[in-house]
C-alpha cells in the first residue's frame, strides 16, 4: 500500500491492528504516522494514548504491555516502535534483550483499541519471518520507496496545488533536477516558492533559478555552458568564485569529465533514435539533466568530444603527478576548450 490509499482508509476510519511503514524515504514514512495519529487520536487526548519506542533502547515485552493497556479517556490509542528491524533480516544491534514471543501472541490476538505502528528503515522486510507473516495477515504494509524523477515531479505539481499556487511543467523538472528526489527537500523548497509567489502564483524556471541554492554541478554545467558559447569571461568568473569557495581542482575537472561523458552518452543514443526520456532511463540521469545535454550535444562533433575527454584524462594526469599548478591546469584546458 502506498500513502494515498492509506489516507483513504484512515479518513474513513477504516483502522487496522497493525501498521508496517518500511522504506528509506523518511519523509512518506513521518506522513504516513501523522496520519494515523490525526485520524485515529483526538488532538486533546495525544498527550495519554501516544507513545513511541525506539525498539534498539525498550524491551519488546515492555512495549507490547503499553499497547495491551486500555486508552485513558479515549477510544484508541497509539503504539509506535521505532527502527523495528527484527521484521527484516538485518542482524539485531539492540542494547537490551528482547523477548518476542510476547509479542507474537499479542498479534495472534490483538486488543481492538490499539494501533500497533511498526517504522523499519530497511528497503524490504523478512517475509519468511513468522512475525511478518502474521503482521501482514492481520495490518497494513505501507511502501516508502525514494521517487524516481517522473514521480518526484507529478509529486511537487501536487504539492503545489495543495499550497494553493501553480507550477509549469519545466520548472517542475528544474526543482527536481536541482534538489533530487528526497522529499524532506522538496517539501522546503515548495513551502518558500510558494510563499515567494503568493496565493495563486506561478512558479517559473527563473523563480526557481533565483531561490534555490545551486549545487556544485550546476556551476560545472553552467561553466561548460558558457565555454560551449565562446563566453570565456563568463566561464573564468564561475571557476574563480568556485576557487573561492574553496573547491578542490581535481573535483571540478571531475564533474567537467562527468558532463562531457554525459554529453557524448546523449549524443550517441541520440544517433540511434533514443527520445530523452529513453536516454534518462538508459543513462540514470534526471531527465531534465538529459534536456539540458542534449542542447549541447549540438554543438559538438563526436571527435571533437572524445577530444576533449583525451584532454581531460591528460590535464587529471598532470594534476596527479603534479606538473603543473593545479588552477593552472583547468585554466589551460578551458582556453583550449574556447579557441
Amino acid at each position: 500500500m502506498s500513502i494515498t490509499p492509506l489516507k483513504k482508509h484512515l479518513k474513513s476510519q477504516q483502522f487496522q491492528p497493525f501498521y508496517v511503514l518500511y522504506g528509506t524515504e523518511t519523509y512518506v514514512i513521518d506522513e504516513a504516522l501523522q496520519a494515523i495519529v490525526d485520524q485515529a487520536i483526538a488532538p486533546e487526548d495525544r498527550d495519554f494514548n501516544y507513545s513511541a519506542y525506539d525498539y534498539l533502547e525498550t524491551p519488546i515485552q515492555s512495549i507490547v504491555g503499553d499497547a495491551e493497556t486500555v486508552p485513558f479517556m479515549g477510544e484508541r490509542k497509539v503504539v509506535v516502535v521505532k527502527n523495528a528491524l527484527f521484521l527484516t533480516g538485518a542482524k539485531e544491534k539492540s542494547k537490551v534483550e528482547h523477548d518476542l514471543s510476547t509479542l507474537e501472541t499479542y498479534v495472534a490476538d490483538p486488543p481492538p483499541f490499539t494501533l500497533f505502528v511498526f517504522i523499519v528503515p530497511a528497503e524490504k522486510l523478512d517475509e519468511r519471518k513468522k512475525l511478518v507473516k502474521a503482521v501482514k495477515k492481520r495490518g497494513e504494509l505501507v511502501m516508502a520507496q525514494p521517487l524516481n524523477a517522473d514521480s518526484a515531479t507529478e509529486w511537487v505539481k501536487n504539492r503545489a496545488l495543495e499550497l494553493g499556487v501553480q507550477i509549469d511543467q519545466e520548472a517542475a523538472h528544474y526543482l527536481t533536477a536541482r534538489t533530487g528526489n528526497e522529499l524532506h527537500s522538496l517539501e522546503q523548497e515548495m513551502e518558500k516558492l510558494s510563499l515567494y509567489v503568493g496565493k495563486s502564483g506561478m512558479i517559473t524556471v527563473s523563480i526557481v533559478e533565483s531561490l534555490v541554492p545551486r549545487t556544485l554541478e550546476d556551476n560545472v554545467f553552467d561553466l561548460i555552458d558558457r565555454i560551449v558559447h565562446k563566453k570565456i569571461d563568463e566561464a573564468l568568473r564561475i571557476f574563480y568564485d568556485l576557487m573561492k569557495q574553496n573547491e578542490e581542482p581535481i573535483k571540478l575537472l571531475s564533474l567537467m569529465a562527468r558532463q562531457f561523458r554525459i554529453i557524448f552518452s546523449v549524443k550517441e543514443l541520440s544517433k540511434k533514435g533514443y527520445g530523452e526520456k529513453q536516454m534518462a532511463t538508459s543513462l540514470k540521469l534526471h531527465p531534465y539533466v538529459v534536456k539540458l545535454a542534449s542542447k549541447q550535444a549540438r554543438m559538438f562533433a563526436e571527435e571533437e568530444l572524445l577530444h576533449l575527454l583525451d584532454g581531460i584524462a591528460e590535464a587529471d594526469y598532470a594534476m596527479k603527478t603534479g606538473k603543473m599548478e593545479k588552477r593552472l591546469i583547468i585554466e589551460l584546458f578551458m582556453l583550449k576548450m574556447a579557441a
